[in-house]
This record gives C-alpha cells, structure tokens and sequence, in this order.
C-alpha cells in the first residue's frame, strides 16, 4: 500500500496541472441563456439561396466620429427575398443583426457583458476590416425591423439601419 500512494499523489498532480493548463487556454464560457433560440424570427426567415432575390449592397463604416450603414433604410415587399450583400469598408469589425429595434436592444446588453461574443445565426454576420459576406432573408411580416451592429459602442455611434416591410 505504501508503493500506492506516491503514485496516487503524482496521478492527482499531474491531473490538477493538467485542469490548471487546461483552464488558462479556454474562453470564458457564454451562458447558454446568452444566445436566445431563433426557432423563429421576428424579421421573416432565412431566405433560399438559390431561389430569386433583389440585391442590396450594404456598406458598413466609420467617418467623422460616427459608424454607420449605407444604406440605412430599405423598403421591402412582404414576401420578397433579398441577398443583402454585405460590404465592411471600415477599419474596425463591425456586425449586421437583423431583428426588431427591441431584440437588438436586449442582446446589445449581452455583448456589453460578453463583447467577443460570436454570433453564428442566420440573421447576423460580423466581418473583419474590408471583408465581405451576404445573408439571404425572406420577409415574410410586414412592419419595421432594424440591422444593428451589436459591438459595445457601435449602435450608440449611429451603427443602425431601418428595414420597413409593407
């Protein structure tokens, strides 16, 4: 039994270094409750991307203190498809999340709370300085709806854009 116990105390070290390294590596963890579940969406749902759409290029950028989205209105046709074709001309990240002013509002305090927070839903994109990406959306509500960048800061500098679906 005595030969058992230097083993047992070296297994139990190397096993807490090992959770210690392990620990140092990972990302604080986002609450499950941090990310809603987007069985449905507010805005309409994700479009068929190989079906027809009308295209809008969507800039987003910085200019004069302010961050903004050009455009920042586009009416739509209830039941129309459109391939926003998004565009970041900017020299920081910025995010597209299409949803109501009030949703957007409430997962804007999220990302003040988790700020790298990675979005991977149909109706939001996050790109890089210069990059590019597109989300294909079917609005099937009428009513307004808002694209948003959610990064802390960006909304309170003007990053919003109005989509008004008749």
């Amino acid at each position: 039994m005595a030969k058992r116990t230097p083993i047992a105390i070296a297994v139990a070290v190397l096993l807490t270094a090992a959770a210690a390294i392990l620990a140092t590596d990972i990302a604080m963890p986002i609450p499950a409750s941090a990310h809603e579940d987007h069985g449905s969406f507010s805005a309409g749902e994700p479009g068929d991307p190989k079906k027809p759409a009308r295209v809008v290029l969507v800039t987003m950028r910085e200019s004069d203190g302010k961050m903004m989205f050009i455009p920042d209105k586009v009416e739509v046709r209830k039941g129309e498809q459109i391939r926003f074709m998004l565009r970041n001309s900017g020299l920081l990240e910025h995010e597209f999340l299409l949803a109501t002013t009030e949703e957007n509002l409430k997962h804007a305090q999220l990302m003040k709370k988790f700020p790298d927070m990675e979005h991977d839903e149909p109706n939001g994109k996050r790109l890089k300085p210069n990059g590019a990406s597109e989300i294909v959306w079917r609005f099937t509500k009428a009513g307004t709806f808002e694209y948003g960048c959610l990064i802390p800061g960006h909304r309170e500098a003007g990053m919003t854009g109005t989509v008004i679906v008749k």
